[in-house]
């Protein structure tokens, strides 16, 4: 692939995934206005948020399947399609069921864009070249995820919270031409369908997340909470007894048995429950506890977010140099103790300064783990089998999101309120704590991942090629 097509690859993959990621956090800072336009109520909100969340967790893995059987550039294309057309519906929402249902088919076209992604970046790049256009691509949409309430607190205060959704049309528009002619058809190598596996994996990813968005409203020792929690567990384990017996499985099980591919995955569901969970609180500290505005809140996240740009393309460039582990380790354990940080400081009476440092050391550690975390995952496959590892990585995520915010909101809950400044700061800092807690738990599985492997140096001429190093397995 010559370098140009592939300088198109990454810009077009990197813009339409930070749209998806974008939308995942970016109603934080509008729930407010939307509230108050369509008379909403709390649990409507918390659905307005949760529903995107939920089909894009429980439809990743079909999204992943459908490319490696359909072709990963034609669904790519319709995913953004049905994503940009959902966002118009979003926009034209007259009343908050409406706008409940379209993010939930929103959700469903992101699940498609997100690892396809991935997986066209990943098979359009040589090995010794993924890393660090991975890099470039994570922090793009590491970017999105915590740039997603100052871009919503602007957007919402400056024009209507309605724009927030139509700003996703003309870049679709846009983007869905460019893909058709510049990005180069791939596919991977399942020569069926496997549509056991995706009935059983997406309902039990249904199960699982239902039960994690509902928890906080209904109760953990609820009969529906519990019902579809061991519903969606039982699910998955009939989902990896069926892909042991399928010649032409959706998820190798052997893929498991990998060291690196197992421990890179349970350090991005760690990662990613310890940052959506803390965004989703901090988001509300700033306003509930020290007063701010939509506008205010977004931009006093910057220091969190700028370290992203920053960090993540050169933690991109230096995983070929010194492997995956110990830039998740170390990262996971600034990230962790900067929630800790922010932890033992938060109070209603603070100065905002005061929570620039932590933020700053939170925000360059989990822009340092975010590449090489995928990194790990997609060199721990062969190339054909890089959609469905991409799909498993992407699947995580999204749950740990939703994971995150649950667990967080349970700590919270029973330590705090939403009563006065001083409930509210109750309950956040032992929650942050947790999310502090979480990203430790990251580090340590960080650590299990294989350092890589040097490939010998063989004798060569001065017209001999060099040895491409094989990926770690």
């Amino acid at each position: 692939m010559a370098q140009r097509t592939r300088g198109w690859l990454l810009g077009l993959t990197a813009t339409a995934s930070l749209m998806v990621a974008l939308d995942a956090t970016v109603v934080a800072t509008a729930l407010t206005r939307i509230r108050l336009d369509l008379s909403a109520t709390l649990e409507q909100l918390e659905w307005t948020v949760n529903a995107y969340n939920l089909t894009f967790a429980a439809l990743l893995m079909t999204g992943a399947a459908l490319g490696d059987r359909l072709g990963r550039r034609r669904m790519f294309v319709a995913g953004l399609g049905v994503f940009t057309a959902a966002s118009a519906a979003c926009a034209l929402a007259p009343g908050i069921g409406w706008l409940i249902a379209a993010r939930a088919v929103q959700g469903g076209g992101a699940a498609l864009v997100m690892p396809l992604a991935m997986a066209l970046l990943s098979a359009g790049f040589p090995p010794e070249q993924r890393a660090k256009a991975l890099g470039v691509f994570s922090g793009l949409t590491g970017l999105a995820v915590v740039a997603g309430p100052v871009v919503g607190g602007i957007v919402t205060e400056g024009l209507a919270w309605q724009w927030i959704f139509w700003l996703n049309v003309p870049l679709g528009l846009a983007v869905v031409p460019l893909v058709l002619r510049r990005v180069p058809e791939s596919r991977g190598d399942g020569a069926s369908f496997d549509v056991g596996g995706v009935l059983l994996v997406t309902g039990g990813a249904l199960g699982l997340v239902w039960g994690l968005i509902r928890a906080d409203a209904a109760g953990w020792g609820s009969a529906e909470v519990v019902g579809a929690l061991v519903g969606g567990a039982v699910l998955l384990a009939a989902f990896a007894a069926w892909e042991l017996r399928v010649p032409q499985p959706m998820v190798p099980m052997r893929l498991l048995r990998s060291r690196g591919f197992s421990a890179a995955n349970a350090a991005g569901l760690f990662m990613y429950a310890s940052l959506y969970g803390s965004l989703f609180f901090l988001t509300q500290f700033l306003q509930m506890s020290l007063g701010q505005g939509p506008m205010a809140t977004g931009l006093h996240l910057v220091p969190w977010t700028a370290t992203l740009t920053v960090v993540a393309p050169i933690a991109g460039v230096l995983v070929n140099r010194v492997g995956a582990r110990p830039l998740i380790a170390a990262g996971l354990t600034m990230q962790a103790a900067g929630m800790a940080w922010i932890g033992l400081i938060a109070d209603p009476t603070m100065p905002y300064w005061q929570l620039v440092p932590p933020m700053i050391l939170a925000g360059a550690g989990v822009s340092m783990a975010m590449p090489p975390g995928q990194t790990a995952v997609i060199n721990a496959v062969a190339p054909p089998e890089i959609g469905k590892a991409s799909g498993v990585f992407n699947t995580i995520r999204q749950f740990a999101a939703v994971f995150g915010v649950a667990i967080l909101a349970a700590v919270f809950t029973a330590k705090g309120g939403y009563g006065t400044p001083h409930t509210f700061s109750t309950g956040f800092a032992p929650a942050i704590a947790v999310s502090g807690a979480l990203s430790l738990a990251g580090a340590l599985a960080g650590l299990f991942i294989p350092r890589p492997v040097e490939a010998p140096t063989p004798t060569r001429t001065a017209s001999s090629p060099r040895p491409t190093p094989e990926p770690t397995r």
